[in-house]
C-alpha cells in the first residue's frame, strides 16, 4: 500500500442507520480502492441488497457478513484499508445497534481517531452519546463528527450548528483532545472528498482533508519500556529467549531489565529480529531476546525497565463496559486476561453506573448488557499493569465468563488501590499440614448444595456426627444460622447471595487452614459461585455433595413454608421459584433421598471423602 505519509487507525461509530458503511463504501470509491472484481460484485449486490435504487449501494462494500447484507445492518467489525499520497487508513466499521457495543469498544481499543457519524434529521442519539463515551474511556483523544444525509435536511446551516454545538455540550466532559464537525453526504460525497457546492457555508475541510492532516500524538516510543512475554523459546538445551512484542519504549542490547511480578532484574545479551540480530527494538517490534542472566520469566511476564517499573497490584479500580447478557454481580469470579496471562478475579464493588445520556455517577448493585461503570477489582494472583491513560496495552483486559467463555467486560484499569499496597501476606509460623497432623486427619470443606428442603442440612447433620464418633475434628456451617450473624446483612437478591457465598467460601477456607473438616449446607445456586469456592481450596480438600431432590417433593416437605410463602409472591428471590438453580455438572457425589434415610447418606459422603 503505497503512501506518503504515517498510518492512523480510525472507528466509524454512532447509531444505527446513520451511514457508517456507506462512508466507507465512499471513502473506498473515491480513493480507487475498488477493484473491477469488486466493482462487479457490487453492482450485483446493489440489485439484490441494495437500497439506493439503481445507484450502487457503497454500504455492501464494508457490510460482509451475508447477515448483514440481508438486513443492512453491521453486525461485526470491518476493517478496511486505503491510501491517499499523504496517509495511509486502516479504518474500523463497527455496530450501530445496541446490541453489537462489545463489536464497538473491540474496534475502538486499537483506533487513534473516531470519526462519530450522527444522522441530520434525528441529531445526537443516546447510541450516539454512548459511543462518544466508550470511545473517550477506551482512549481515542480525536473526534471527527460526521453530520450525514445533510441533503436530507435541504443542506440547512442551522441544523448542522445544533447538532455540532449539542454534541460539544455533551462531550465537554469526555477529555477529548479536538472535535470536528463536518457537514456530509456519505451516499453522494458532499464534503466527503471533495469540497460542496451545496454548502457555500461550511468553512472547515473536508472529512479526508481532516483525516490526513490531524496530528494524532504518538509517543509509545518515548514511554517507559513494556515488553510482554508471549512465549519461552527453547529449541534446545544451550538457548532460552523470551519471545514476545514490544508495547510500548526502546529496548537495546546491554540494557537493564527487570520482570515487573518478581522483581528480578537482569540483563539483555541479544535481541533476535525475524531473520536477524538487531542492536534495538521499538513499539510493535516482535523480537527474541536472550539474558545475560538466569531469571525465572515465563509467558505473560512484563519486562520493564528497572528506572519505570509498572505497578504490581492484586487490587485496583477500572472502567467496565459490560458486554454479557448475564448481569454482572459483584463478588462472582471470572476469568480475567491481561496481556497474555489468565487469572482468577473478581468485581468487589461497583463504585458508580455511568449514565450515558447525562454522564451522571448513579448508584448500582448490578451491571446488565452495554452498562459501563467504575468498579474496584481483585485478582486471584498480582498482576503487573499501567493506568489505561498511560499505556493502553499495558493497561487493558478483558473478563471473561467462567462457564460459557464468553467475554462478559472490556476494562480499563485506572489505579491500584492503596490498601492493595499497604496489606502483604504474613507468613505464619505454622502451616495447615502442621495443624492437621497434630488432629491426626486430612482438613477438607464437605459442601452440600440443592434446593431449600431438599434435605442437605439433614445429611450434613447426621455427617458431622459420624465424623465426630470417629473422633474428628469437625465445625457444620449452615446457611440459616450463617444468616444470623455473619451475612445477616444480606438478602436473597442474586448479588446477595454471591457475596453470601464468597463470605462463607473464606471461613471455610480459614477453617481448613486451621486443620479441621468443615460440613456446609447452603442452597448456593450458582455453578460459579460453587467454582469460586472450590477453587480456593487445594485438590482433593473439596468435595461438591449435590443432593437431588425434585422440586415437587421439596414444595412436599416444605418444613419452615417457604414455598407457599414463595408461590403467593410474599417471598420474592425464592430459589426455584423465582430465582433459578443451576445443578452441579460434576459433582463429587450426588444423592437422591427417595426411599433412602440420612444415616444411609451420610456413610455414602464419608466414604466417597474417603474418611471410611
Amino acid at each position: 500500500m503505497a503512501t506518503g505519509g504515517d498510518l492512523l487507525r480510525v472507528l466509524t461509530c454512532g447509531s444505527v442507520d446513520d451511514g457508517k458503511s456507506t462512508l466507507l463504501g465512499r471513502l473506498l470509491h473515491d480513493t480507487d480502492r475498488i477493484f473491477d472484481d469488486h466493482a462487479a460484485v457490487l453492482a450485483r449486490d446493489s440489485r439484490r441488497y441494495g437500497t439506493t435504487g439503481a445507484e450502487a449501494d457503497l454500504a455492501l462494500l464494508a457490510d460482509g457478513l451475508e447477515a448483514e447484507r440481508e438486513q443492512g445492518i453491521t453486525i461485526d467489525v470491518a476493517y478496511r484499508q486505503f491510501a491517499t499520497p499523504r496517509r495511509a487508513f486502516i479504518v474500523a466499521d463497527t455496530p450501530g445497534h445496541e446490541q453489537y457495543t462489545r463489536n464497538m469498544a473491540t474496534g475502538a481499543s486499537t483506533s487513534e481517531l473516531a470519526i462519530l457519524l450522527v444522522d441530520a434529521r434525528k441529531g445526537v442519539l443516546g447510541q450516539t452519546k454512548r459511543h462518544a463515551t466508550i470511545c473517550s474511556l477506551l482512549g481515542i483523544r480525536h473526534v471527527l463528527l460526521a453530520v450525514n444525509k445533510i441533503d436530507l435536511v435541504d443542506f440547512d446551516r442551522a441544523a448542522f450548528d445544533r447538532i455540532a454545538a449539542d454534541f460539544a455540550s455533551f462531550a465537554g466532559g469526555l477529555g477529548f483532545a479536538d472535535i470536528r464537525p463536518v457537514p456530509i453526504s456519505a451516499r453522494h460525497g458532499d464534503n466527503v472528498t471533495a469540497r460542496s457546492e451545496r454548502t457555500p457555508w461550511y468553512r472547515g475541510p473536508t472529512l479526508l482533508d481532516h483525516l490526513e492532516t490531524v496530528a494524532v500524538e504518538r509517543d509509545t516510543s518515548e514511554a517507559p519500556f513494556r515488553f510482554l512475554v508471549q512465549w519461552v523459546s527453547r529449541p534446545h538445551g544451550d538457548f532460552r529467549g523470551f519471545a514476545g512484542t514490544v508495547l510500548s519504549g526502546t529496548i537495546r542490547a546491554g540494557d537493564d531489565i527487570v520482570v515487573a511480578a518478581s522483581g528480578r532484574t537482569g540483563r539483555v545479551a541479544r535481541i533476535l529480529g525475524p531473520g536477524d540480530e538487531r542492536d534495538r527494538a521499538g513499539p510493535g517490534d516482535a523480537v527474541t531476546l536472550t539474558l545475560a542472566d538466569a531469571l525465572d520469566v515465563t509467558r505473560g511476564d512484563l519486562l520493564a525497565q528497572p528506572s519505570a517499573r509498572p505497578t504490581v497490584a492484586d487490587q485496583f479500580t477500572a472502567n467496565l463496559v459490560w458486554t454479557s447478557d448475564e448481569p454482572l454481580l459483584p463478588g462472582r469470579s471470572y476469568l480475567m486476561r491481561i496481556g497474555a496471562r489468565w487469572v482468577p478475579a473478581t468485581v468487589t464493588m461497583i463504585k458508580h453506573k455511568l449514565n450515558v445520556e447525562t454522564l451522571e455517577h448513579l448508584s448500582a448493585r448490578q451491571l446488565r448488557l452495554n452498562e459501563i461503570a467504575s468498579c474496584n477489582l481483585a485478582t486471584g494472583a498480582a498482576i503487573a499493569f499501567d493506568p489505561y491513560a498511560e499505556n493502553r496495552a499495558t493497561g487493558a483486559f478483558i473478563l471473561v465468563d467462567r462457564f460459557s467463555n464468553a467475554t462478559a467486560a472490556a476494562g480499563m484499569i485506572e489505579h491500584s488501590l492503596r490498601r492493595a499496597e499497604n496489606v502483604h501476606i504474613e507468613r505464619l509460623s505454622l502451616d495447615k499440614a502442621a495443624r492437621a497432623a497434630l488432629k491426626l486427619q486430612k482438613p477438607a470443606t464437605i459442601w452440600f448444595t440443592g434446593l431449600s428442603a431438599a434435605g442437605k442440612s439433614t445429611i450434613a447433620r447426621a455427617v458431622e456426627a459420624k465424623l465426630h464418633a470417629l473422633g474428628r475434628h469437625t465445625m457444620m456451617l449452615d446457611g440459616d444460622n450463617l444468616r444470623h450473624g455473619l451475612t445477616r446483612d444480606l438478602g436473597f437478591t442474586d448479588a446477595d447471595r454471591v457475596e453470601n457465598i464468597r463470605r462463607v467460601g473464606e471461613v471455610a477456607k480459614l477453617m481448613v487452614e486451621a486443620g479441621l473438616i468443615v460440613v456446609c449446607a447452603f442452597i448456593s445456586p450458582f455453578r460459579a459461585e460453587r467454582a469460586m469456592v472450590r477453587a480456593m481450596f487445594d485438590e482433593g480438600e473439596f468435595f461438591e455433595i449435590y443432593v437431588d431432590t425434585p422440586i415437587a417433593e421439596c414444595i412436599r416437605r416444605d418444613p419452615k413454608g417457604l414455598y407457599a410463602k414463595a408461590t403467593s409472591g410474599r417471598l420474592p428471590n425464592f430459589t426455584g421459584i423465582d430465582s433459578a438453580y443451576e445443578a452441579p455438572e460434576r459433582p463429587e457425589l450426588t444423592l437422591s433421598t427417595a426411599g433412602t434415610s440420612a444415616e444411609e447418606l451420610a456413610l455414602d459422603v464419608l466414604k466417597r471423602c474417603g474418611y471410611i
